[in-house]
């Protein structure tokens, strides 16, 4: 059954090391301001492009991949995150039907959220901001938006479903996380809105600290899945052999 555990642990890594490389290729090209860069100007010299920042290069998420070569790594890593989010959201309510079945409508809630977040995020990962800057900020939107409300969910879920035993521990530490995926989110878009290039870094960094929030969220699923076992998968198969029938009848 520890085999599970895996499944957030891969999807922890990929997004950590795939995010952060992609940033520092960028870094490395000019593609992208530093993080610790807090000086901006509305124009630079040709020759002054390795240390001058405009808001052309705001070292947001999306923004380190906008540009050639890292971003098709940008969007492997993307594509690879969000599948495996799917996955989990679904692996995971699979877990709370077989064992707190009592709340399945409410875990059902809450995998349509992190589903939806997956495609939102595939939406984003892959439609350049340079070129479809719409399809690109309504998929992102929509990822973190689903993302908080599936956090919420979660966290609400650990306090009512005894899936491991250790609920007293995870409950406290995964109201932290969710809070701060809400407060933040919250936050980055107000800064994100606006036209000064010092509240817009601001916001990048806020994108990047949610990023890092939501993957230390999902790494303390690892108690979870270590108690999952592949036979839980076949609730949802009998719920759907259930539905039909009843359809039919």
């Amino acid at each position: 059954m520890a085999f599970w555990i895996i499944l957030p642990i891969s999807l922890s890594a990929v997004s950590f090391i795939g995010c952060w490389t992609v940033y520092g290729l960028a870094l490395r090209f000019h593609h992208v301001c530093s993080l610790s860069n807090w000086e901006y100007s509305n124009s630079c010299l040709t020759n002054e492009t390795g240390s001058c920042c405009t808001g052309h290069n705001i070292p947001t998420i999306s923004g380190s991949g906008t540009n050639f070569p890292e971003n098709s790594l940008f969007s492997a890593t993307i594509n690879g995150a969000s599948f495996l989010f799917v996955v989990f959201s679904i692996f995971h309510h699979a877990h709370i039907v077989k064992k707190c079945s009592v709340h399945s409508l409410l875990s059902k809630c809450a995998m349509v959220f992190g589903c939806i977040a997956g495609v939102g995020a595939f939406v984003a990962g892959n439609c350049n901001p340079a070129e479809l800057m719409f399809l690109h900020n309504l998929g992102a939107a929509l990822s973190f938006v689903c993302i908080c409300f599936y956090t919420v969910l979660l966290t609400f879920l650990t306090s009512r479903c005894m899936l491991t035993g250790l609920e007293r521990a995870l409950y406290p530490i995964r109201i932290v996380f969710s809070s701060i995926q809400v407060i933040l989110t919250i936050l980055y878009c107000i800064f994100f809105s606006q036209k000064e290039f010092y509240y817009r870094h601001i916001s990048a960094i806020f994108e990047w600290t949610l990023s890092m929030n939501l993957e230390l969220f999902e790494l303390s699923y690892a108690v979870e899945f270590y108690f999952f076992s592949s036979a839980m998968l076949s609730v949802l198969l009998s719920n759907r052999d259930e539905e039909s029938t009843i359809i039919l009848s």
